[in-house]
């Protein structure tokens, strides 16, 4: 009689510590990220509130950082270079700020209203090569579309040298493009301005917008919704002429759908 019930008791304990072992999850240390302490977790993780996080206090972070609710955060505003702030900012003291004058803002670069315009980054197209555009505030090279564009002929628009006024001749033509442009009013545009090579980079970068906003100002004139129309001065970047009867070629407007 007494050996069954030992057994009974036996067998008893057995069940009730299994369940023990179910409900706590076993005699071993608790299944990750749970934790009785630090040494439960994976380096340099701490233990907080019984979970493992990344950290407990503002020292387990690196510098410029702060903890919130276990994970490192960056302060804002802090940083420790010029590549972790905005393109047009400085790091002065771990803060983005603005700039105060050229040789903050590296090789090339130029402080502008505390701007600092970097090699690559514009706030206009005169920021960037003769051949790229300034796009959300990057230099891009200029990609005309080549699929599912209206058919109707636009014939470019030709200008005297060093002139940007529009004779009788340039209207007419505008007005035959107008014609092409008022009949697809679902496709965009840009206008886009050449000059011979004669003249300054900066010069001929003028000279090319100028023409380019003749034209779309005569096509608003007409009837040309104005948002429709994007303007892209090339300045000298394609002319391709050597002598007076290739130079008149590169002094034009072109009209490129978008």
């Amino acid at each position: 009689m007494a050996n069954w019930r030992k057994l009974f008791w036996f067998s008893t304990l057995g069940v009730a510590l299994a369940a023990a072992m179910v409900l706590g999850g076993g005699c071993g240390k608790p299944k990750y990220p749970a934790c009785d302490g630090d040494a439960d977790c994976k380096k340099p993780e701490k233990c907080v509130n019984k979970k493992c996080v990344q950290c407990a206090s503002n020292n387990d972070c690196g510098e410029g950082q702060l903890c919130s609710n276990g994970t490192c955060q960056r302060l804002p505003g802090w940083c420790a270079s010029d590549n972790d702030c905005d393109p047009f900012q400085v790091c002065k003291g771990h803060k983005c700020t603005f700039c105060s004058a050229d040789n903050e803002c590296g090789p090339g670069g130029q402080c502008r209203s505390g701007k600092c315009i970097r090699k690559g980054f514009c706030e206009k197209d005169t920021d960037c090569a003769e051949d790229e555009d300034c796009v959300n505030n990057r230099c891009q090279k200029y990609q005309r579309p080549t699929s599912n564009l209206p058919t109707c002929k636009i014939d470019p628009v030709f200008f005297a040298f060093d002139q940007y006024s529009l004779t009788d001749e340039s209207k007419n033509i505008i007005q035959k493009d107008f014609d092409c442009l008022n009949a697809n009013k679902g496709h965009n545009f840009a206008v886009v301005g050449y000059t011979d090579p004669r003249g300054t980079v900066e010069y001929n970068i003028g000279l090319s917008d100028d023409r380019a906003q003749a034209v779309m100002t005569y096509l608003a004139r007409l009837g040309i919704d104005p948002a429709r129309m994007h303007k892209v001065p090339k300045g000298s970047s394609e002319a391709k002429g050597t002598d007076e009867s290739g130079w008149a070629k590169d002094r034009r407007v072109e009209i490129v759908w978008e």
